[in-house]
């Protein structure tokens, strides 16, 4: 998966706010829906398509979603 395809995909896990507002250097807990709920759908959405875990403590370790992209792909 590409940067793009994750970046497009992590937005799809938000209901409510706009896909525009998503880009690789998006600080995604600046987000007004980001909270645990969406945390644990990321952490659920890494796990089914990429067969990864990520802890909470990791995905809080991260700021922007490039950073969380990064990561994944170094696991």
């Amino acid at each position: 998966m590409t940067l793009d395809e994750f970046v497009k995909a992590f937005a799809a896990e938000f209901e409510d706010t706009p896909e525009e507002v998503f880009a690789a250097d998006t600080v995604y807990k600046d987000l007004e829906e980001w909270g645990s709920l969406v945390a644990l759908s990321i952490i659920s959405f890494i796990d089914d398509e990429f067969d990864k875990t990520v802890t909470g403590a990791e995905l809080r370790s991260c700021n922007t979603i490039k950073e969380l992209y990064d990561l994944v792909e170094s696991k």
